[in-house]
């Protein structure tokens, strides 16, 4: 569906299962994160009301995901770190086109936003296939269905704000962009490590 070029390594999910508090802390805060780039957004588009208006619930439904983590650590009794800074996304924001039209760049914000859910929703993914903990296993495999309709959103957010062809175009070259940095993670206990 996402037509990500480089799949995760299920090994990955023996990682993240070895350290689940680590990796419960980190999906924590990328919630976060999530929500605070959906407010981002909301605040460079006060003219379309109408796609404020489902961001805003994309925003929402991020903080409520915030929630839901927070409160499986306090229930297991682990110690909620700080947040944690992510080096995947910190890439991600590199490839974002700066200093054109104000449309291009929200397009690519649009696009940046949806490969951050594309990866996660692949991860989550994999959670659910190669984990044993039954509660998480559940969890994520519904987060995995919120994750793939936010990116379905943000793409066609993109799509509705830009030339359809050069988004298409745009983001294949955010597959391939993608594809070359995903190749150093998938060795750490967190969500895009």
């Amino acid at each position: 569906m996402f037509k990500l070029k480089l799949p995760t390594d299920p090994r990955w999910a023996n990682i993240a299962e070895d350290n689940i508090q680590e990796i419960l802390t980190d999906h924590a805060w990328c919630e976060q994160k999530a929500a605070t780039n959906a407010i981002g957004l909301i605040t460079m588009l006060p003219e379309r009301p109408d796609i404020v208006t489902e961001l805003l619930a994309i925003a929402q439904e991020e903080l409520e995901h915030f929630g839901q983590v927070l409160e499986i650590i306090k229930k297991r009794g682990y110690k909620f770190g700080r947040t944690r800074k992510d080096d995947y996304v910190n890439e991600l924001v590199n490839f974002i086109q700066k200093g054109g039209h104000r449309d291009t760049l929200i397009v690519d914000k649009m696009l940046f936003a949806a490969m951050i859910e594309a990866r996660s929703c692949e991860r989550f993914k994999v959670l659910t296939e190669n984990i044993k903990d039954e509660e998480l296993k559940k969890f994520y495999k519904e987060l995995m269905i919120s994750e793939a309709n936010h990116y379905t959103t943000f793409i066609g957010f993109a799509r509705e704000l830009g030339d359809p062809e050069q988004v298409n175009k745009r983001w294949e070259e955010w597959l391939e962009y993608e594809a070359k940095i995903i190749k150093s993670y998938g060795n750490k206990e967190t969500i895009h490590g």
